[in-house]
């Protein structure tokens, strides 16, 4: 890549990212498709450009996209990925072949859809209703971008649920279902049986499914939805699954039993059993989109889609003496999953964690999870006006694990030189960013100003 930046392209990109965020958030989605179809219907359906893998799930959609996304690519096919949230930049969410999009081509596209957002703006508004929000908007725009590559294959994760989220106009030939768990139950139910009902309706006529191993209630719902489609249904653990996963430097080393035969002793450079699992999900959907789950991928291509597979946010480590790891875990089910990790793959005494969440999140729950490791929370706060404030949240998790293990820091910078600080008073202590994607993606940078992985 080339590392000069165009200025005036960045303005321009950064000009596209302020529109978006001028309309209503991502965090308030309007339980609604017609809006999003018209939209890719005036731009002449850039959604049918190219056939589609729609993922959705709880926890793990990103991950699992990105190694879907790198073994199509490893199999000569030219990729568009659309993932959210993003960790530093907005182009992070529509890549093509495994780049974000330069700031050139996401203007270029915005200037040309502009015309059309706002007839639909004018349409609604006229019938009473929101104009489009910030991730109706952000969908069609990534068709466009898609579109006009052109790519070979869109990868696509969901924003929220499944059934009304925008990006379920596109007809994806394969469904792809990670782990169903309680989140944005305000939006999506307040059980698992609600939540997988609504994430099932991105299973379209005759579609390929692969799912992650579900909960009964989670996989009865898949099960019937499949059914109602006349789709066929690939679950994990009968139909596929991760034979091995042994640590090892930088990772890990797994074998997986695929749709049409085993793949072994892959690397995989991703710390946590549950990246194991979610490499054995992606092997599989590849399987399912290439060959119908009939042909054997090549070696090569598993071997070489998995190793260049990242995971930006995610059990990484962005920091040195001490040692400072980011995990997006924003839900209990994320959360662990993070500490499984931490005890299978890390080797650390005792852990600081920086944490900061967003309102609707199961604090109690996240809390609960993390506070199985010794070592003390600095609370903090993301840069959102959906976060809880952190004296807010400081008073939370004192009531729930002692005062003893709590302190506030209500600038991330801050929390994070603290919890630095106490890492580097005793060997084996380390520092773990979570509760918030936007947290993680703030800790990132600053990580990346101050250089502490060099």
């Amino acid at each position: 890549m080339n590392d000069e930046i165009d200025h005036d392209a960045r303005a321009a990109a950064d000009a596209v990212f302020a529109a978006l965020l001028a309309r209503v958030g991502e965090g308030s989605p309007r339980p609604r498709l017609a809006p999003t179809r018209r939209t890719v219907e005036l731009l002449g359906d850039p959604h049918r450009a190219a056939p589609v893998i729609h993922i959705t799930g709880t926890n793990g959609k990103t991950s699992t996209s990105r190694m879907i996304e790198s073994l199509l690519r490893a199999s000569g096919l030219r990729t568009g990925l659309l993932t959210s949230p993003h960790l530093e930049r907005f182009t992070e969410r529509i890549r093509i072949d495994g780049e974000p999009i330069d700031d050139e081509a996401v203007a270029r596209n915005w200037e040309e859809i502009l015309p059309f957002i706002a007839i639909v703006d004018v349409e609604l508004e006229q019938a009473g209703e929101a104009p489009l929000t910030f991730f109706e908007v952000l969908t069609a725009l990534a068709f466009a971008c898609f579109a006009d590559a052109p790519v070979d294959v869109v990868v696509l994760e969901v924003g929220m649920g499944g059934e009304w989220d925008s990006t379920n106009v596109a007809d994806g030939q394969v469904a792809v279902f990670t782990p169903i768990a309680l989140d944005h139950e305000g939006r999506l139910g307040s059980t698992i049986e609600a939540i997988a009902r609504t994430k099932s309706g991105i299973i379209k006529p005759a579609a390929s499914v692969v799912t992650a191993i579900q909960p009964d209630e989670a996989l009865a719902v898949l099960e019937q939805a499949a059914d109602l489609t006349e789709s066929t249904l690939a679950v994990e653990g009968d139909a596929f699954a991760v034979v091995d996963s042994t640590v090892a430097v930088g990772g890990q080393l797994v074998t997986i039993r695929g749709l049409a035969g085993e793949y072994a002793d892959l690397q995989l450079p991703l710390f946590g059993r549950h990246q194991a699992e979610n490499a054995a999900v992606a092997v599989a959907a590849v399987e399912a989109f290439i060959g119908g789950g009939s042909v054997r991928l090549a070696d090569s291509v598993v071997a070489q889609g998995l190793a260049a597979a990242t995971s930006p946010g995610r059990l990484q480590v962005v920091g040195a003496e001490p040692t400072i790891i980011v995990d997006a875990a924003h839900n209990p089910h994320g959360a662990a999953a993070l500490i499984a990790g931490l005890e299978e793959y890390f080797d650390f005494d005792e852990v600081a964690f920086v944490f900061g969440v967003l309102a609707d999140k199961d604090v109690a729950g996240i809390v609960d999870a993390l506070a199985r490791r010794a070592g003390p929370f600095v609370v903090t706060a993301p840069e959102s006006d959906r976060a809880v404030p952190a004296e807010q949240l400081g008073a939370f998790v004192a009531d729930r694990i002692g005062a003893d293990r709590v302190s506030v820091a209500p600038r991330l910078d801050d929390a994070l030189d603290e919890a630095r600080a106490w890492a580097a008073e005793a060997p084996k202590r380390a520092v773990v960013v979570a509760g918030s994607i936007a947290l993680v993606g703030e800790a990132m940078i600053i990580a990346d100003d101050r250089e502490w992985g060099r």
